[in-house]
């Protein structure tokens, strides 16, 4: 019980109850302007939400009981070896997902450190969210698409040929098509052809570059 004491009062002479509800009140209404605002102005991964908020609240959780004793370096740099484990390994991840949830990891670091003037949490979290809401315009999005890959069983002299004989096999015209590998041996020409998604269908985004054949 003693040390239980000892260790409370180490702990409030690091950070004060006060300034521990404000830094986490500052943290949750940045998380619901990024996450519930900015984020939701396009159609995106379902699970995304949760895996920004999870991982905002949980890195505040950390810098907060870190801050709150004496810790050696070490633990620091183990921190930051633990969020470089985080990766976002599904095809629906995009390179803007990636982008908030950098933008989520900076609004906890920052509002996670304690003895920090209020008034610069709020001007660099404000200044982090004004960036976001400029730069990420939901008018520049493309509609939701599908992808479907085939195999057709002959290589094409012409890439316009392509797209033609997607769309009779399918009845209807793709967007666009993209060539994922073309077999000499085989002869057979694997792509990836683009279709607008049916509603209630998760979009799919391919995360590398492939060629891009024009649809006639």
């Amino acid at each position: 019980m003693h040390a239980l004491v000892l260790a409370a009062k180490g702990i409030t002479q690091h950070i004060a109850p006060t300034d521990l509800f404000t830094r986490g009140g500052l943290d949750v209404v940045a998380l619901l302007i990024l996450v519930g605002w900015l984020y939701r102005r396009r159609p995106s991964a379902p699970a995304m939400p949760l895996v920004l908020t999870a991982l905002n609240i949980g890195l505040f959780a950390a810098m907060s009981t870190i801050s709150a004793g004496k810790f050696p370096a070490g633990v620091g740099f183990g921190l930051f070896g633990i969020l470089s484990l985080v990766r976002l390994r599904s095809a629906a991840f995009t390179l803007r997902d990636v982008a908030y949830t950098f933008v989520t990891l900076v609004i906890a670091l920052c509002t996670g450190l304690p003895h920090r003037d209020s008034w610069l949490v709020v001007a660099v979290d404000a200044v982090v969210l004004l960036a976001v809401l400029l730069v990420d315009d939901p008018r520049a999005y493309e509609p939701p698409t599908r992808t479907v890959r085939l195999t057709l069983d002959r290589i094409y002299d012409d890439p316009s040929l392509i797209a033609q004989d997607v769309a009779f096999r399918f009845g209807r015209a793709p967007l666009s098509v993209e060539v994922d590998e073309v077999d000499y041996v085989r002869e057979t020409t694997r792509v990836a052809a683009r279709y607008p998604a049916v509603p209630g269908e998760p979009a799919a985004q391919d995360a590398e570059p492939r060629e891009q054949v024009p649809v006639a």
